[in-house]
């Protein structure tokens, strides 16, 4: 995908205008500027559910509590996302009008990609997930595109509806973790990690386990424990790289579904893996990523169900009983650990964790229908420090007998985030969304012809009513900046092109009225080959930081 900006100066603003450039413009509109920027807010996806385990959509602001850290917080954003419904446009004349005898064409507008972690499943657990989202693709709504990513990228597929496609790459899956090492004395990332950060019972339970697989003596155990030391750090530099791995492909893909235009659901399916502390930012900056984006993730754990850990207690490989139940423990909290980030990055985004259980259809079915409700809250943490530090956050209600699923905290960001960087993230939020607002005045029109049989030439002509605007006065002029971009997304929801062009306005006071009155038309031309598009538009102010999306649908024979 390939996203090329172009700018628009003051001075070709106001030759669209129709004036010599030279001649500046001044306003009589003194209204000061109300530009701001939500640095450090901080969103809380909430998911409320009924004693059926319905979604609740009912409540309100006031219905809410919020901490960071135990510290009451004021909810300065809230919001309720409704799952969407089939989108159906109807398709634009050339002048740029809805074509009244012509059907309403089914817009691609959920996109769902399932994500295998081929780096940490077994072979058994690969089929039976693969074989259930096999089935779950055959159900694919008119309206849906899915797509077939793995964290070792070594499979993927790019959204699509062509459901052979999809099997075929479902078929390609299999298991790319990294063959055990043969090490003595065996065991888990969790336990290394453990014995990284000094604990004493991990260190004894591998130094028994050393003592056995090395057949040494009493006298030798120093030499045992040094056998385990260097098997944790072995162990650890393997485990770190394939979470390190994992948790950039998810990101990657996260990145990639934020350019899918309608509702976006990413669904995990894994066996768990350790997130270590040297991971934690990684992990909550993917779940920022995700809610800016407005993705969600749920996970399926493909273990099923499982029990873990009564075999050390019954055949220690050491030969000591204490060893034993320290090995069995320590499966127990790795089972519980690896399935830690499956639930925190469901949670953390409204999405849902389904665990112990056999019926992989049902878990999808359950993934892959979104809640119908997701209530999205923000808050801006008071004196927050740019330190990375984490910071738990809790969510309840004022009203009693309904479960809360909620993101549970957050790391605080390293730097902080400038206006520039706040605005193109929203403009880029909203060129990939459905959603259409109309804060500003505005609207575009289509144009096309074909040089040949299999070329188009595609125009997109904005107006924009520029008498809602602030002005900022400074200098003897009202000033003010808009962004306008258009795109061109075709059937499957993949972006073909989008342009950007940004127009300075410096207008003087004497034809102020004039100005506004004729307001603004842009025109963008893309090159496209005959078929369907989705066109977005989008505006923004700096000044009022009012937004304005829309859509339109063409079809070029």
């Amino acid at each position: 995908m390939r996203i090329r900006w172009e700018f628009l100066s003051c001075y070709a603003a106001l030759a669209v205008a129709g004036q010599n450039p030279n001649t500046a413009e001044v306003s009589t509109h003194d209204a000061p500027s109300t530009f701001s920027t939500r640095v450090n807010l901080v969103m809380v996806p909430v998911v409320i559910r009924d004693k059926q385990g319905r979604a609740v959509g009912t409540l309100t602001k006031d219905d809410f509590l919020l901490s960071d850290r135990g510290k009451p917080q004021i909810i300065s954003r809230f919001s309720v996302e409704k799952s969407a419904e089939q989108l159906k446009i109807k398709p634009l004349t050339q002048d740029g009008n809805e074509d009244p005898t012509a059907a309403p064409v089914a817009v691609a507008n959920r996109f769902t990609a399932y994500l295998f972690d081929d780096l940490h499943i077994e072979f058994g657990d690969l089929v039976r997930s693969r074989d259930a989202v096999g089935r779950r693709i055959d159900r694919l709504e008119p309206t849906e595109r899915a797509a077939i990513f793995t964290t070792s990228g070594r499979t993927m597929l790019d959204f699509t509806d062509d459901r052979e496609s999809l099997h075929q790459t479902l078929a390609k899956l299999q298991p790319r973790t990294n063959p055990s090492i043969s090490q003595c004395p065996q065991m888990t990332f969790y336990e290394a990690d453990l014995i990284n950060r000094n604990d004493p019972i991990a260190l004894s339970a591998a130094t028994d386990d050393a003592m056995a697989c090395a057949n040494l003596d009493p006298s030798m155990r120093p030499v045992a424990q040094s056998y385990a030391v260097a098997a944790a750090q072995q162990t650890a530099a393997v485990g770190s790289a394939d979470t390190q791995t994992a948790l950039a492909v998810l990101t990657d893909v996260v990145r990639r579904m934020a350019a899918a235009p309608g509702q976006r659901n990413l669904i995990l399916v894994s066996d768990g893996f350790l997130v270590t502390q040297d991971w934690r930012y990684s992990e909550s900056e993917l779940i920022d990523r995700a809610i800016r984006s407005n993705i969600t993730m749920n996970t399926l754990d493909a273990r099923g169900l499982y029990v873990v850990g009564a075999d050390n207690i019954q055949n220690p490989r050491s030969g000591s009983v204490a060893s034993g139940i320290a090995k069995a423990r320590f499966e127990r909290e790795s089972a519980t650990a690896d399935a830690d980030v499956l639930a925190e990055v469901a949670y953390g985004t409204g999405g849902t964790f389904f665990q112990n259980s056999n019926d992989y259809d049902e878990g999808l079915r359950r993934l892959s229908e979104l809640p119908e409700f997701v209530y999205i809250l923000g808050f801006a943490p008071q004196n927050l420090k740019y330190d990375g530090t984490f910071h738990s956050v809790k969510v309840s209600l004022k009203l009693k007998g309904l479960a809360v699923d909620a993101r549970r905290g957050y790391y605080a960001p390293k730097h902080a985030l400038d206006s520039a960087e706040q605005a193109r993230q929203e403009i880029s939020e909203a060129l990939f969304s459905r959603d259409e607002t109309q804060d500003i005045p505005v609207q575009f029109q289509t144009q096309f012809f074909k040089p040949a049989a299999d070329e188009a030439k595609l125009a997109i002509v904005v107006k924009i009513d520029l008498r809602h605007l602030q002005f900022k006065k400074e200098e003897g002029r009202s000033r003010n900046d808009l962004a306008i971009v258009s795109g061109v997304f075709d059937r499957n929801g993949k972006l073909v092109n989008a342009l950007q062009k940004n127009v300075e306005m410096r207008l003087k006071e004497e034809t102020l009225e004039q100005r506004l009155a004729a307001g603004l038309t842009v025109k963008t031309s893309f090159d496209v080959i005959p078929g369907s598009y989705v066109i977005r538009v989008v505006v923004r102010d700096k000044e009022g930081q009012l937004m304005t999306a829309r859509n339109g649908v063409v079809q070029i024979p």
